[in-house]
């Protein structure tokens, strides 16, 4: 017999005992100081089964959470992942595309000659190389809404809703800067004798009718551009230039 059961069981007991009294029978207290009792022991076991759901709802709740942490962060670099990135970069976009003013920087970048690094150092180093160089990405940025992400392998990108090509630039020198100050040895580097990246920047006015994807790719332009100019720089492609 469940909790419930029993509780109705008393409840019914009651009930049948008051209408006895009312019909005649005699006052016992023995009978009532039992369903007083059995009610009591009742209610107390409900209490603990309350706490305890309770209890597991809060943990149910933390699970879930720890679960979204592990969905949308990288476990190897320490900051968010590609499936965020393209969920949040939809949802800027469709925010600011409400704004005829709403405007949006994307910065795509990728840490120079990495397989060269790999080669050289392992791939230990190499996962080591990604978490510093994500690290020093990440806390280039400092707005809330502004966030930055592991595209793949040695690649980044970074969301800057409402910013400009001077913000957009200026963030990619502070990344510049954070990186070079972790002064990571990499012989087989041409760019320099230290591990660098390259950056590619976008800045466009947000539409409805512009996906993520277009922006990511116009960056991604940007970044080829850095690449071919010899690397360890930025490159600035409005979203509308060719």
């Amino acid at each position: 017999m469940d909790l419930f059961e029993r509780e109705q069981k008393i409840l019914d007991d009651s009930s049948a005992y008051v209408e006895a009294i009312k019909g005649g029978e005699l006052y016992d207290s023995s009978k009532y100081e039992k369903i007083v009792t059995e009610y009591g022991k009742l209610l107390k076991q409900l209490r603990r089964v309350t706490k305890l759901s309770d209890k597991t709802t809060v943990n149910l709740n933390t699970n879930k959470m720890d679960l979204q942490d592990k969905v949308y962060f990288d476990a190897l670099a320490g900051i968010y992942n590609r499936r965020f990135m393209e969920e949040r970069l939809g949802y800027i976009i469709n925010s600011l595309g409400r704004s005829d003013s709403g405007i949006l920087s994307v910065l795509m970048i990728d840490i120079d000659f990495f397989k060269k690094y790999n080669d050289k150092y392992g791939h230990n180093m190499g996962d080591e190389c990604i978490k510093y160089v994500a690290q020093a990405i990440s806390s280039s940025i400092t707005r809330t809404d502004d966030f930055a992400a592991r595209y793949g392998g040695e690649e980044f990108v970074a969301v800057l809703p409402n910013t400009d090509e001077k913000g957009s630039c200026a963030i990619a020198e502070k990344m510049h800067e954070n990186v070079k100050a972790l002064n990571i040895p990499h012989k087989k580097s041409k760019a320099a004798s230290y591990v660098t990246i390259s950056i590619g920047i976008t800045t466009g006015k947000v539409s409805h009718q512009r996906k993520g994807a277009e922006f990511i790719q116009r960056a991604d332009k940007a970044l080829y551009m850095s690449k071919q100019g010899g690397r360890n720089k930025y490159t600035h492609l409005h979203f509308e230039e060719e």
